[in-house]
Parts: C-alpha cells; sequence; structure tokens
C-alpha cells in the first residue's frame, strides 16, 4: 500500500520535484498528499499544483509563537493521515512538541556532512574549514536543530576551484538521489528509529548512516 506523505517547503522544491517524478515513474510507492509552505511565493507551491497534489500556504508571520504556528502545521499534516512528513527545504525551526508528534514519521535532508555544520552556509562554511570532501545528509529529525540519528550520507570532493555556488550545485544533485532512496526504504518498512538510532533491515546503523553509493538500493 502507498505510503502517504506531506512535504514541507519554503523555497523551490528540488527535493520536491525529484519526489513526484520517482513518483510518477513508479520508482518510489508513495502519495503525497499534500505539499505545504509557509511562504507564499515558493516555486515549490506551483510544482505541487501541477502535479494536482494539495498546495497549502501557512503564513508563520500571523502567528504570535512558534507553538501557535507549529500547532496550525500539525492540524494540516494530520488532516492528510501523512504516515511520514518530509521537510524538503523547510526554513523553520521546529518546537519540541512538534518533533515529538512527528517522533520516527519525519525525515530532513541537510547539506553537509552531518555532524559538521548545523545550520545556515554549509558549503562556505566548508570551504571555509579547508575540508576536502563535502556532501549532504538525510535524518530523522528532532528538537534539536539537525541532531537528528542519520540515514544516509552522500559525498563529494572540494575542488580548489569550487565555490559555494558550485559546491551547493554538485550536493544538490546527490540531494536529488538520495532523499528519494531514504523515502523509499521507509516506504517499504525496511528503515525504523527506534530509541533514537535508526534501524535498516534490523540492523542498526552507525551514527553517520549509510554512505551512498551508486549500486545501493
Amino acid at each position: 500500500m502507498s505510503l502517504s506523505v506531506v512535504v514541507l517547503i519554503s523555497g523551490s522544491g528540488s527535493n520536491l520535484q525529484a519526489l513526484i517524478d520517482q513518483s510518477l515513474e513508479g520508482k518510489l510507492d508513495i502519495t503525497i498528499k499534500a505539499v505545504i509552505s509557509n511562504k507564499a511565493d515558493a516555486f515549490g507551491l506551483e510544482r505541487a499544483k501541477k502535479a494536482n497534489i494539495p498546495a497549502v500556504f501557512i503564513d508563520h508571520k500571523k502567528f504570535s509563537t512558534r507553538e501557535e504556528f507549529d500547532a496550525a502545521l500539525q492540524y494540516e499534516i494530520d488532516q492528510h493521515k501523512a504516515e511520514l512528513v518530509v521537510l524538503a527545504g523547510f526554513m523553520r525551526i521546529l518546537t519540541e512538541g512538534f518533533t515529538r508528534h512527528y517522533d520516527g514519521k519525519m525525515l530532513n535532508i541537510h547539506p553537509s556532512l552531518l555532524p559538521k555544520f548545523k545550520g545556515l552556509n554549509t558549503h562556505q562554511r566548508a570551504i571555509d574549514a579547508g575540508d576536502k570532501e563535502h556532501g549532504v545528509s538525510v535524518h530523522f529529525v528532532t528538537a534539536e536543530l539537525d541532531a537528528g540519528a542519520v540515514v544516509l550520507q552522500a559525498v563529494t570532493e572540494i575542488e580548489p576551484s569550487d565555490d559555494a555556488e558550485s559546491l551547493s550545485k554538485k550536493v544538490h544533485n546527490l540531494e536529488h538521489k538520495i532523499y528519494p532512496l531514504a523515502i523509499k526504504w521507509f516506504s517499504q518498512k525496511r528503515l525504523a528509529y527506534k530509541s533514537g538510532k535508526v534501524m535498516l533491515d534490523s540492523e542498526r546503523l552507525s551514527d553517520t548512516g549509510i554512505r551512498y553509493q551508486q549500486d545501493i538500493h
């Protein structure tokens, strides 16, 4: 049975598009029940409408506290009976109550090799640190920012000619490969989150998850 998913976005929604494409191609057995954004002009909402997916805007500026906004967001998600919540460039810090409500049922993708470079401006920070490699991580979401257990990471080399923009493009290409893969594992019930640890095929993963290679599926 197809996995019911709600996707949260704040911007262009390129990862959302990768999920839509793979779903249409039959590579990913999910049904995206809704796409929700806190930004009215997020292009991802247009991607959703084009794919005949309900596109919902909830303006965080209309709420006086994070808790109030998260309560409204939670209510909307739960109307769609989501089995998995997917953060795809959702630029909001989530409250503890919200993350607890979706414990083990919410994934995020972050443009660094966690636990390195939590937060913003990861590409420039990796260059400034003199790192030789950079990448992207899929992780379960907890109340602590970008600190949830890692499922999957993909790595790219930082070349001397790279700047933040070129490195961002490399990482984006990797994102569109590993996010659908992690969600596929979840939809197949191969991936689980128990007591703060990630299990794949009943085997506990390391703290940095699995390193992506072209032949894993």
